[in-house]
């Protein structure tokens, strides 16, 4: 019944939490028994146990709990093969998905040599615009992920390809992470390559591409100032903020110096 194997992978996680804590009177049991079981659901044929499979999956990576040979070895190859060209529609839209969602969880050198040769190749896939807009939506977490080589070197021609997409809410998830991606890259890149993609957006026949790149006009900017003398900087929760000067607490030594929040980067696409 899919809805037991749906209990189950509910139950995995705090049971892999049991046995890491216990480890010494369990050192094997979680790579021979529950490993395989959150792998294999990864294909099941019901999309609710796949699902529950898939939010075990990430629970796990954020707890640490999964060895990196085992993502290399045993979940990278089934993401791959799920997300390949000839892979299922629904299967590869929940590949992508997951395999963005990893990218901030996993090592860079991971993601850059296992993963972000796949994601290119999705951010290009004429089947299923769906594909695509998931890319376009994560694109700036994959660009933070990799680091300015490989976002440069791979992922600025992918860019703009997706900013010039046929269908507007591709450019509008594009509009939305702009900033992510530009902070990533050199200044040089900034400028002499992602100013005029970012004047193409914001003057866009589509109102909606055009109002997403009036709002990131400004965070865009931000990237071009020198963070040392400005003061700005991206949290880990992709907002931009001012850090406090050392005359600015002293003279404000009873207000809070945690930063200002400026303005989030809108990452996901409507």
């Amino acid at each position: 019944e899919p809805t037991v194997r749906t209990e189950l992978m509910e139950q995995i996680p705090p049971i892999a939490i049991f046995l890491q804590e216990s480890r010494p009177k369990f050192p094997t049991a979680f790579f021979e028994y529950l490993m395989p079981i959150v792998v294999r659901y990864l294909t099941d044929v019901n999309n609710q146990v796949r699902k529950a499979g898939q939010e075990a999956l990430l629970i796990l990576l954020e707890q640490d709990l999964i060895a990196q040979s085992d993502i290399e070895n045993k979940v990278c190859p089934i993401l791959l093969d799920l997300s390949a060209p000839d892979s299922d529609d629904e299967y590869k839209v929940e590949a992508v998905n997951i395999i963005c969602k990893m990218a901030s969880i996993l090592s860079r050198t991971t993601v850059e040599h296992v993963l972000l040769p796949r994601f290119c190749e999705l951010c290009s896939d004429g089947k299923l615009f769906q594909v695509r807009k998931i890319c376009a939506a994560n694109f700036g977490d994959i660009c933070n992920a990799v680091g300015q080589e490989a976002t440069e070197r791979l992922l600025i021609p992918k860019f703009f390809e997706l900013c010039s997409d046929s269908v507007w809410g591709m450019r509008k998830a594009c509009a939305e992470c702009f900033m992510a991606v530009s902070y990533t890259t050199s200044p040089e890149v900034r400028r002499s390559k992602l100013s005029p993609l970012f004047i193409s957006l914001i003057s866009d026949t589509c109102r909606w591409v055009r109002q997403a790149a009036f709002q990131s006009l400004g965070p865009f900017i931000s990237t071009f100032a020198n963070p040392s003398s400005a003061g700005l900087y991206i949290r880990e929760d992709g907002t931009l903020s001012i850090r406090p000067s050392v005359q600015d607490v002293h003279s404000n030594s009873c207000q809070p110096s945690n930063g200002i929040t400026l303005m989030t980067s809108g990452t996901n696409a409507v």
